[in-house]
């Protein structure tokens, strides 16, 4: 991975990670505060808990990419220790598939019309959940690189041991 990349990617990570912070506090503010300018008609206080939450599951995973991306420069990422941030990620896209579910059905009372609008938000929910498997795929594929450098590395010594 390139040192441009690197750099890339980590800028856009903490822009992401100041952001979100940024609005989660906003969030609190308002909650804390009772300072409310919506006029209520929707249920603001459950829609911006359960917002702060879908938020903590992105910084979740923000972290973890960015750990991932030092492993990855350092030459470290296929190890054990790499399993404990992409099992992170997954949880925080599981979380943010919760997150979305409860967002779906917070706002369902109000789609009583027009049910498709939420039937669309499970779908969006679902294919999250198809997110976290895609990266589920991608740890068993890390599973086996780790397995495969280990058993390089062992052969390597028994060679060295030879000679």
């Amino acid at each position: 991975m390139s040192k441009w990349t690197v750099h890339a990617l980590r800028a856009v990570l903490a822009v992401v990670l100041a952001g979100t912070v940024f609005v989660q506090v906003s969030m609190v503010w308002a909650l804390v505060s009772g300072n409310d300018p919506e006029d209520g008609s929707l249920p603001l206080t459950p829609l911006r808990l359960i917002m702060i939450m879908g938020m903590l599951a992105a910084q979740v995973a923000l972290v973890s990419v960015w750990r991932l991306v030092t492993m990855v420069r350092r030459g470290t990422v296929f190890s054990h220790a790499a399993f404990r941030y992409v099992d992170a990620v997954i949880g925080s896209i599981v979380a943010a598939a919760l997150v979305w579910f409860a967002v779906t059905a917070v706002n369902a009372p109000g789609q009583r019309e027009d049910p498709g609008v939420t039937v669309i938000m499970a779908g969006v929910g679902v294919a999250i959940l198809g997110v976290a498997l895609i990266v589920l795929v991608l740890r068993m594929l890390l599973v086996q690189a780790v397995a495969r450098d280990g058993e390089a590395s062992r052969m390597r010594a028994e060679l060295d041991e030879v000679i």
